[in-house]
């Protein structure tokens, strides 16, 4: 165990252990390890078993395709190619374990995250100094070549953003080609300052991805964590959100879309442990085809210190044909009364047969029909990312994706790069809220 590792496990066997005077919605009363924050985390992957599919961090997700990424592997570099794009005043470097930036924000897990802690040799780190504001954003590309073979190629992959004192930037990070990829990412966003962090899934329909994302927020800081999944065979974004101070300011959106056969899973923990603190949630995604499987758990803890917090957390899912599931379970432990606001809701549902109605009786067809309602459903949340390239290019994913089950779009149909133009509000029914 690295020094870095030493002090950082240190760290954590001191923190006090939190949950007991919790109130929980979506589970039962108070057992030590049904809350969110009794969940071990450590750097060292022997202390994590490896899972078996009855744990409740894995209950959902196929583990016994998983088994390459439970362990310890180097990563092939010779098939892993990485771009970056990046305006001058970013700072672009490489950290190493023995760097005091390297694990500064991240905390593993479980076994994959650990297992991508030993295996990544270095870190990329992107630096944004205090009082700058990027005017374009920065871009990074990670894309894994396959080899008939020798198989997918391993990648540990570790980045670290660190904007500094009232900075503000936008980065944007894509994942592409084949690959099995064990990913950790930290994101540390000084006081005051603005981040908007995009991560985007869209490998090849054999890569297995499993990732960690780690977040410290600081005073009247802001961050907007994108998390985009609409490739992959197998892929599992794990988001955690904690608060460094005061004021901070959390704006979590997501967007997947799974075909047949694709398991995508997001799971994000928001630990609100400082005072007047807001955090905002919000997922939406479609699925179609036999064996489609997404899995939403959304789960904030409000500590006993951190009076004042406003949160709320909400899942949408369109499921577009039979033989497709999506699981949702929204979690909420408080453990104060002092807030200002805290709930959650969860909703999934088939297409609106009045919607289809109306638009078949103004003379569209089923299928047009069909594809303006799952346009309408990802608009609004769509239109909320910011970043203009990042949007066009989703929506054109999105059509990409409609095209497998309902062929491809009719003339006039709406413009592929918009997420407002040719689509029809929806909602998959009303939400269980809480």
């Amino acid at each position: 165990m690295t020094a870095v590792q030493d002090t950082a496990q240190q760290r954590l066997a001191a923190a006090p252990r939190p949950g007991q005077g919790a109130h929980a919605d979506s589970v039962a009363a108070f057992v030590p390890d049904q809350s969110r924050a009794e969940r071990r985390t450590s750097y060292d992957v022997a202390d994590f078993p490896i899972p078996g599919g009855r744990e409740e961090d894995w209950r959902f997700a196929p583990v016994d395709r998983l088994s390459a990424l439970f362990q310890v592997e180097p990563t092939d570099e010779s098939r892993m190619m990485v771009e970056i794009s990046a305006p001058q005043a970013a700072e672009i470097s490489e950290a190493t374990a023995a760097d005091a930036v390297f694990g500064s924000v991240l905390r593993p897990a479980d076994r994959a995250s650990a297992a991508a802690w030993a295996g990544a040799e270095k870190a990329t780190v992107v630096t944004i100094p205090k009082d700058v504001e990027l005017a374009e954003p920065v871009s990074i590309t990670i894309r894994g070549e396959s080899d008939a073979g020798s198989g997918l190629p391993r990648i540990n992959g570790h980045l670290i953003v660190d904007v500094g004192r009232f900075a503000k930037a936008t980065v944007v990070l894509s994942h592409q080609g084949s690959a099995q990829c064990a990913s950790n990412i930290e994101l540390r966003v000084g006081d005051g300052a603005d981040l908007t962090f995009v991560t985007v899934q869209e490998w090849d329909d054999d890569a297995i991805h499993l990732a960690q994302n780690d977040a410290l927020i600081g005073r009247d800081a802001k961050l907007r964590h994108i998390a985009i999944t609409l490739g992959g065979k197998i892929v599992r974004v794990c988001t955690n959100a904690r608060y460094d101070g005061p004021g901070g300011s959390l704006e979590a959106i997501g967007v997947y879309f799974a075909d047949a056969g694709q398991h995508q899973e997001h799971r994000l923990f928001v630990d609100h442990e400082a005072p007047n603190c807001v955090s905002n949630v919000e997922y939406k995604g479609a699925l179609q085809g036999d064996s489609a499987h997404t899995v939403w758990i959304g789960d904030v803890l409000i500590r006993a210190a951190a009076e004042g917090t406003k949160t709320y957390e909400l899942n949408r899912n369109l499921v577009l044909t039979e033989g497709a599931r999506a699981d949702s379970v929204p979690n909420l432990e408080i453990e104060t009364g002092e807030i200002i606001g805290a709930g959650h809701a969860s909703a999934t549902g088939r297409f609106d047969d009045e919607q289809l109605f109306y638009l078949q009786s103004r003379g569209i067809t089923e299928d047009e029909a069909r594809r303006l309602v799952v346009r309408g459903f990802f608009a609004a949340i769509v239109n909320r990312i910011g970043v203009t390239s990042v949007q066009a290019h989703l929506m054109t994913a999105i059509d990409k994706e409609l095209s497998l089950s309902m062929g491809p779009a009719s003339a006039g149909s709406a413009s592929a790069g918009s997420a407002s133009a040719g689509s029809a509000p929806v909602s998959p029914g009303p939400a269980t809220d809480a």
